[in-house]
């Protein structure tokens, strides 16, 4: 998807119809337009026939693109997991992988990466009731496996904004509630995690649509790409204009929600009154 993008760009940055790309290819228009939406594999032939009519003729920037069409076609770890993970989400596996900056906005559920995991099968369980025991953890454990790019040597940051309902909400009962608010306060001491929350007391805020996340790259060409997902499919967006909107919206709830050193003594209240309810 990101590689489709950079070759979008280039191509009408240099006004070259998708059907003379096409032809330089020896493919069609479609073809070019599968590749540009990222939904096909990429021969790494075709990206240098592609990024000589383009003009593209440093070598470091044509290497550095070249790399990215081997990298394309390389299964990544989820690829064993393909079992239990819809099309729709392996994209966004490699994005966030790929990702230097990943921020999440939630209003239902704690973010995927900052999940215990028993929290984590509450949830799977939510969303799979018909499915058998080994389906739920392979679910799981593959969730768990997502949350070490977190503890790698080179860490994305993680900025995640959520809603002050998604820490009072008891998934999995109080117990797996009590455990999964103290693993958050662990997690926003992290150097490279930042953890707000919109209190009640906020009233309505910028992001009344729904939970979103935003994913930056190393690549300063590389746009960012906003993931919104849905109960059978996702959406990507990259366009210049969806992009903008959504990042204004993350800079609202940023400022509507308390400021990151508030995090810990907010959490730690929520978790002495779920200690006091006497459950």
């Amino acid at each position: 998807m990101l590689l489709g993008a950079q070759l979008r760009r280039l191509r009408e940055a240099k006004g070259v119809s998708r059907e003379d790309a096409g032809w330089e290819i020896r493919g069609s228009e479609s073809k070019i337009s599968r590749m540009e939406l990222g939904r096909v594999g990429f021969k790494v032939r075709d990206v240098a026939d592609l990024l000589s009519l383009y003009g593209i003729d440093d070598g470091q920037e044509r290497e550095r693109l070249l790399a990215l069409a081997r990298q394309s076609n390389t299964p990544g770890w989820w690829h064993r997991y393909s079992d239990v993970l819809p099309s729709w989400f392996q994209a966004y596996l490699g994005l966030e992988a790929a990702a230097t900056l990943i921020r999440a906005y939630e209003v239902q559920f704690i973010p995927g990466l900052l999940q215990t995991k028993e929290y984590a099968r509450a949830v799977v369980l939510l969303g799979h009731r018909g499915a058998d025991s080994a389906e739920i953890e392979r679910r799981v454990n593959l969730r768990m496996a997502r949350q070490q790019l977190l503890g790698r040597q080179d860490p994305p940051r993680l900025w995640a904004v959520v809603d002050e309902a998604v820490l009072r909400r008891p998934i999995g009962g109080h117990e797996v509630m009590r455990a999964q608010l103290e693993a958050l306060i662990d997690a926003a001491k992290l150097p490279n995690i930042r953890l707000q929350v919109i209190p009640f007391d906020a009233g309505g805020h910028a992001a009344a649509g729904g939970a979103f996340s935003i994913l930056r790259f190393p690549e300063r060409d590389l746009p960012d790409v906003v993931y919104i997902e849905q109960l059978t499919s996702a959406l990507y967006l990259d366009k210049r204009d969806d992009v903008d909107h959504y990042a204004a919206v993350m800079e609202n709830l940023s400022i509507e929600a308390e400021p990151p050193d508030r995090t810990i003594e907010i959490v730690t209240r929520i978790l002495d009154e779920l200690g006091r309810s006497g459950h």
